[in-house]
């Protein structure tokens, strides 16, 4: 095989791998509930775990947003470059799902939905 080969199959293998094990919102917001709201609470693994999912759902969506720019398409989101989430403002972004939809969306579709909906991009 060559090179190009091998490198299709490692990032078709990453993008299954991920989407796999995508954490839903209810997953999320069930996760978070058993988080005690304090100052030892960083030092949580489930914390990190739900820090680490938030923060990827960000990346992909501002990578998203640079790789329509780049295709010379309108993105979906015009985040601009600093964003700052607190952790109310997503639990309550989160918590505003509808219940039954919970189950059925990861946290980077939640992400790509409340950007979209809070940094619309202009029409062309």
């Amino acid at each position: 095989m060559n090179r190009i080969a091998l490198a299709g199959l490692a990032i078709a293998a990453t993008l299954i791998a991920t989407s796999a094990s995508a954490m839903t919102v209810q997953e999320f917001l069930t996760t978070a509930a058993g988080i005690p709201r304090n100052p030892t609470a960083l030092l949580r693994s489930d914390t990190r775990r739900l820090m680490h999912e938030f923060e990827g759902a960000v990346r992909t969506t501002r990578a998203e947003q640079t790789a329509a720019r780049t295709a010379g398409r309108r993105p979906a989101t015009c985040m601009p470059e600093k964003v700052s989430f607190s952790p109310d403002a997503i639990l309550t972004r989160f918590n505003a799902v509808p219940a039954a939809r919970r189950s059925q969306i990861t946290v980077t579709q939640a992400m790509r939905e409340w950007m979209a909906e809070r940094y619309p991009c202009p029409p062309a």
